[in-house]
């Protein structure tokens, strides 16, 4: 387990290097903020709920699932319980004080999935950088955004079929 601690605090220390760019630091900030407790992702379901009405159902579906993927890794975070990395000066504050696993790279994921399957062409692009943005503001490890990606993927998977329901 030090390889992977170390290779993590080692690409965060990497990334986080980038914010010190004005115009990185800029563009992570502004995604961290709009990631914060899924804001983007649920703004954007109901948006698609509301402009899209044939797919109504499937859009509050999918954007059901993608809070819940949210809560999921808000409550894994309580039983994990890891700190975040102090060896770098944050670029953003944190609405808590555990790392593991990164809530914004869950919904993220979770938004990929299930707005990728409603047509949304930029959901996979804009979930990455969201994620990465989370490295580069200095708030979390690389392990902390894989595993909250790979929640938010799966929790989206598992519900694809219910979503799917809504399309009828």
């Amino acid at each position: 387990m030090d390889d992977l601690d170390d290779m993590d605090h080692r690409i965060v220390t990497a990334l986080r290097a980038c914010g010190t760019d004005p115009r990185v630091a800029a563009a992570a900030r502004t995604l961290s903020w709009a990631g914060e407790h899924g804001a983007l992702w649920l703004a954007t379901g109901l948006a698609g709920a509301a402009v899209d009405r044939g797919r109504r159902t499937a859009w509050l579906r999918g954007t059901a699932l993608t809070a819940g993927a949210h809560l999921a890794s808000m409550g894994v975070k309580r039983v994990v319980r890891r700190p975040r990395p102090a060896h770098v000066q944050p670029l953003v504050r944190t609405a808590g004080r555990h790392s593991f696993p990164s809530s914004h790279a869950t919904s993220a994921a979770a938004a990929a999935v299930v707005f990728g399957a409603l047509g949304v062409r930029a959901a996979w692009p804009l979930a990455a950088a969201v994620c990465v943005s989370r490295l580069v503001v200095g708030v979390h490890y690389p392990s902390d955004v894989a595993a909250g990606a790979a929640l938010g993927a799966l929790t989206a998977r598992l519900g694809a079929g219910w979503m799917r329901e809504g399309t009828r």
